[in-house]
């Protein structure tokens, strides 16, 4: 899918037995049981408690110029927009693109500040990565997750690259990458440990 509408990048983290959040989301736990102790994620501990050392990969991920997110990822709120709900961010999310929001219930889009605009989508996949390429010109499209969200995306052969951040932590059960997608062929880009995370990239070959 690289072309003049830029590369799609799948980019998420991962447990050291795949799995990309744990059972039990919450507010106040977005990534559920994730191997945390109620203080913080061990899963995402790389990206708060040593961002320094992660500079590169967190500098990488706000290049692209577009996004798109499963409903999941953006909150706990199920079935119809009942409640308000702007995602887990705070007033300024870390985006500062058009974030594309899959979802089976309609809602206005949602300004935030710093450049941030969360869309709703209803059509489904293809249509929110018509939508991304459309706001995202030449530049990158990032699948930002979750798990869910990202396998379809592979298993319809649409990402180009996946960047994995695989933390030394196992949880035995949730949300699993690669679930349902049929085998990939993978060639390794780079890969670059840290100490309480592995960046691994890929590309996808078709």
């Amino acid at each position: 899918m690289t072309g003049v509408t830029g590369r799609v990048i799948g980019t998420i983290t991962v447990s050291a037995d795949g799995y990309t959040a744990g059972h039990h989301q919450t507010e106040e736990r977005p990534f559920g049981d994730d191997g945390g102790d109620g203080s913080g994620s061990r899963l995402h501990a790389w990206m708060f408690d040593t961002p320094d050392e992660n500079r590169a990969e967190i500098e990488r991920f706000g290049e692209a110029k577009a996004y798109i997110m499963g409903r999941n990822m953006f909150g706990p709120v199920r079935g119809g927009w009942d409640r308000p709900w702007n995602g887990w961010w705070g007033d300024e999310p870390p985006f500062h693109s058009p974030v594309f929001v899959l979802t089976h219930h309609a809602r206005e889009p949602q300004p935030m500040a710093g450049g941030t605009t969360f869309h709703f989508v209803t059509d489904g996949i293809t249509a929110a990565l018509a939508r991304a390429r459309a706001s995202a010109g030449d530049g990158e499209v990032a699948v930002v997750g979750g798990a869910t969200t990202i396998n379809q995306y592979l298993a319809a052969g649409l990402i180009d690259e996946l960047r994995l951040s695989v933390s030394p932590v196992t949880l035995g059960s949730g949300t699993r990458l690669f679930e349902g997608v049929p085998p990939l062929r993978l060639e390794q880009l780079s890969s670059r440990a840290a100490s309480l995370v592995t960046h691994v990239t890929y590309r996808v070959l078709r």
